[in-house]
């Protein structure tokens, strides 16, 4: 049985990781100095997280209805 997450319930996820993500990133470089490229591999380890659970579908984005298909 796989995990699901309602596309309502994967956007607000996703919303609050990056917020989330962004201040911690900017709290660590802050405290410590950090070269850019640090901050730039951190961002992208981040970015690969939420790639890969919405590669394995677990979070279903819909981008908060911006993204409708024509199909429907």
């Amino acid at each position: 049985m796989k995990f699901h997450i309602n596309p309502l319930a994967s956007d607000i996820i996703i919303s609050i990781y990056i917020i989330a993500t962004l201040y911690l990133r900017f709290k660590f470089e802050n405290n410590t100095n950090a070269s850019p490229v640090l901050s730039i591999v951190l961002g992208l380890c981040f970015v690969v997280i939420i790639w890969v659970l919405i590669k394995l579908k677990i979070l279903n984005p819909n981008w908060f209805g911006l993204l409708n298909s024509k199909n429907k």
